[in-house]
């Protein structure tokens, strides 16, 4: 009973996929872009982290985010390992499907959709991002993943942090859209131990062959 009732207080997510955010109180936007987002973050009030490694996708975003106080942005590339080498390929979409994974059947959804160059970067654990910058990671409690097929890496590396966060916002696949990405069923078996359930699971791209999707995933922790 105890459980469904910790499910019945989620149901408001199922239809509104940022319901979340009026729970949170800070948000930590891994793979930035140009800050997309922002306005939806200003509208509730939230501090906002954005971490993009493209350094021209990057002044963009700083520009994107004059107007809001309360949201910082970082360059740097967040990954499993400190001081890590990897090489980022920047994708010819403004930057927007990015990776530092191949592509694999991310052309069969997206054909016009090519990466144009590589950028080597050294990568850089979120918990030592935050304490680096003197950022207190308490003021945030949910997460925020963009990046493209390395969200597993991502998670690994912020393992520390993920007992004190509420939430999470994660993109991911059931197929091989990136070579080697995190699935769903894998980032499920990671986040059930540290006592994450999935809350909500709403697909936004099919394969042509019907087998398999992409995904907006959400995570909470109660």
């Amino acid at each position: 009973m105890r459980w469904k009732r910790f499910l019945d207080s989620l149901l408001p997510l199922a239809g509104r996929p940022n319901r979340f955010l009026a729970r949170s109180r800070g948000v930590i936007h891994v793979g930035a872009s140009t800050g997309q987002e922002r306005g939806v973050y200003d509208r509730y009030g939230l501090r906002v982290l954005w971490i993009e490694p493209i350094p021209e996708v990057f002044a963009e975003l700083e520009r994107n985010l004059a107007p809001f106080p309360d949201q910082r942005a970082i360059c740097r590339l967040v990954v499993d390992r400190d001081g890590a080498e990897h090489v980022l390929h920047v994708a010819s979409n403004r930057g927007e499907s990015s990776s530092i994974l191949p592509l694999a059947r991310h052309r069969e959804l997206w054909p016009d959709i090519s990466f144009t160059r590589d950028l080597p970067l050294r990568g850089v654990t979120l918990p030592t991002l935050l304490r680096e910058e003197g950022i207190p990671a308490a003021d945030y409690d949910a997460l925020v993943l963009d990046v493209q097929g390395a969200e597993l890496l991502v998670l690994r590396g912020a393992r520390e942090l993920l007992p004190g966060l509420r939430f999470l916002k994660l993109e991911a696949a059931d197929f091989e859209c990136y070579a080697g990405n995190a699935t769903v069923r894998e980032l499920e078996e990671f986040l059930a131990p540290l006592g994450f359930r999935e809350v909500l699971r709403r697909p936004f791209a099919q394969a042509p062959d019907r087998k398999g999707a992409c995904y907006d995933l959400i995570f909470s922790r109660g």
